[in-house]
């Protein structure tokens, strides 16, 4: 498994910071970076020129991270000549938010099951729900396939995402990317580091991922009231303070993003589903539990690979960017001190994380969620 990672300054201009021969032969190209360069004909048409006989896949992003860089408004491209691996890519447009689990369906449908060894995911990021996507794709594919990604990200703005499926960039796109072969090795984990506060509560009203009522009473005006000076500030100031979810007192929580508000119906909007019946809980950032956090998932998605990995895909959340601001390079370099200097990191910052909810990867069944303001990581070897 060879790896080459360039950062395009220009589209006939770029700096290689990874190189390794034979880079016609690549099978696979990961592509990360700014909205408005990764929709440019002149940087696909480079680098499918660089690259010909490769999958090209990526999204838009809110960040780009390479090395241990976190870098805004580049073009990153990672691209990997596999020994002993094959790869298959399958895309689907995203016609309505109410299709996304039929979306997921298709996608987990078209591909080959045999020999499949793990599942990697990008999303368009606004027009989707993101828990029915995952759903959709983790029923129709064998129980014990892992499935990770994220879902594309437009810097702070939350206008449009775009995401490349085989070459092809489009919006209201949902890309697969399969793993084939006994000699790839796949780990992954996922982990957060918020503090909740104030009482749990119970999810009275909602609708998907639309959140209405909680304890019988306005759930915007509750949250306003827990954010004081920052309710002014909604829905943007909304990533700083997520929810989180649980259905019962045995199940771990995932934590959901706040995206709109909506001030007729008193509608809160999250990138992930928060059902009825379920209870939910204020959070806030900790600077320290964030890099814990980052930490601890490096850890786990060594469990997978049991020695150092060659590639490790870094998709964190927006949220969390937002948080650690001039600190956000910690959280990264938190992850190399647990991988080790010889892996070659990419990833991206999103507006959503695909990833297994559990901490022994060695369990028979692979139960994949949904994730906010995660630091999700994918790493990756051939033997």
């Amino acid at each position: 498994m060879k790896i080459e990672q360039v950062i395009w300054k220009k589209a006939n201009n770029n700096q290689i910071i990874a190189r390794s021969e034979d880079f016609n032969l690549a099978q696979l190209v990961l592509v990360f970076g700014a909205r408005d360069l990764i929709s440019r004909n002149d940087y696909m048409d480079s680098i499918q020129k660089k690259y010909p006989n490769a999958y090209i896949i990526g999204c838009s992003t809110a960040g780009e991270i390479i090395g241990n860089q976190v870098l805004d408004g580049t073009l990153t491209t990672t691209a990997i000549n596999f020994e002993h691996t094959t790869v298959e890519n399958f895309s689907v447009k995203v016609k309505n938010f109410e299709d996304s689990y039929e979306v997921g369906a298709t996608l987990a449908e078209k591909l080959n099951k045999e020999h499949l060894a793990h599942v990697f995911v990008l999303s368009e990021g606004l027009n989707i729900h993101g828990s029915e996507l995952v759903r959709g794709i983790k029923e129709h594919l064998p129980a014990h396939i892992s499935i990770t990604g994220g879902m594309a990200g437009d810097d702070v703005l939350f206008g449009k995402t775009y995401v490349i499926a085989n070459g092809c960039v489009d919006e209201n796109i949902v890309s697969t990317l399969g793993f084939y072969g006994d000699r790839i090795k796949i780990g992954y984990g996922s982990m957060g580091g918020w503090d909740s506060f104030g009482p749990e509560r119970l999810i009275t009203k909602s609708q998907n991922n639309i959140l209405y009522e909680i304890d019988g009473k306005s759930a915007l005006d509750l949250y306003k009231l827990y954010l004081g000076d920052y309710a002014q500030g909604l829905p943007s100031t909304g990533l700083r303070f997520p929810l989180s979810i649980r259905l019962s007192s045995s199940e771990d929580g995932v934590v959901r993003t706040l995206l709109k508000i909506n001030e007729e119906d008193q509608g809160m909007i999250f990138a992930g589903d928060v059902p009825e019946g379920h209870y939910a809980k204020f959070m806030k950032a900790n600077f320290e539990r964030l890099i814990n956090g980052a930490l601890e998932a490096a850890e786990l998605s060594l469990q997978g690979i049991g020695s150092t990995p060659t590639l490790a895909i870094l998709i964190s959340c927006i949220g969390r960017k937002m948080m650690l601001k001039q600190r956000i390079e910690e959280e990264v370099e938190a992850v190399r001190d647990i991988l080790g200097d010889d892996c070659i990191f990419t990833g991206f910052y999103s507006y959503g994380e695909i990833s297994p909810n559990i901490r022994n990867i060695n369990s028979k069944e692979v139960e994949c969620k949904f994730h906010n303001q995660t630091m999700t990581i994918t790493t990756i070897k051939e033997i």
